[in-house]
């Protein structure tokens, strides 16, 4: 009976368990995404590596430094030295690239951290003072009432007030800042021209506003 026992139970079919229910590695709930900051504006800390080598960028024929042209140049530095008694670390237009004397001009400022201001506007965060941009864009309103068919005198100019400004958006180094002035009102008898400006940067807003000035003839 011993033996029998035995060679029914090493001989009788095994019992193999069910295989268990694959588990599902996906979870309940839906997964965090968070923003691509190589496509975002504002962020300043992104390696130029990760933003240019990417393969969702754009693709160019032509190199980066040949792509963007360069402004045209109507007035110099030297051509606008001779039209502004401004002078260094206080003339902030660098270059015309459009001229239409007593009517409109459009100047560009480089802004560079070279500029004298930034030490101290602000140390760790390199800000063009609002105050100069508007001084600037005054420079360009002289450039357009500074000539003798406008009865315009270099010896005799000031910038007699500003009304309306707004700042847009801070301008930092390595900007190029574009300001535009138009003349919308002249009083020769009393001297004074009112004109609208805008300064821009990439093609947004900066900065406008409407200026006085207060000129008188040779």
């Amino acid at each position: 009976m011993a033996a029998s026992a035995f060679s029914n139970t090493l001989f009788s079919p095994i019992s193999v368990p069910p295989k268990p229910k694959p588990v599902s590695l996906q979870p309940k709930f839906p997964l965090l995404k968070f923003p691509d900051t190589r496509s975002h504006p504002l962020s300043r800390k992104t390696s130029s590596l990760t933003t240019f080598c990417s393969s969702d960028a754009p693709q160019h024929d032509t190199p980066i430094e040949l792509r963007y042209p360069a402004f045209p140049t109507v007035m110099d530095i030297n051509q606008i030295r001779d039209i502004l008694p401004h002078r260094f670390p206080f003339l902030l237009v660098d270059r015309v690239i459009e001229y239409n004397p007593g009517v409109s001009a459009v100047a560009i400022k480089n802004v560079t951290i070279n500029d004298n201001f930034f030490p101290g506007h602000f140390p760790e965060r390199p800000i063009m003072p609002g105050v100069l941009m508007v001084e600037a864009m005054a420079q360009v309103g002289g450039l357009v009432m500074l000539q003798p068919e406008v009865g315009g005198s270099r010896e005799n100019f000031f910038f007699a007030g500003i009304d309306k400004v707004r700042f847009r958006k801070p301008v930092i180094a390595g900007d190029t800042l574009v300001m535009r002035m138009t003349l919308t009102k002249l009083q020769k008898r009393f001297g004074i021209a009112k004109m609208e400006g805008k300064a821009y940067v990439g093609g947004e807003v900066v900065c406008e506003g409407e200026f006085l000035m207060a000129m008188g003839s040779e």
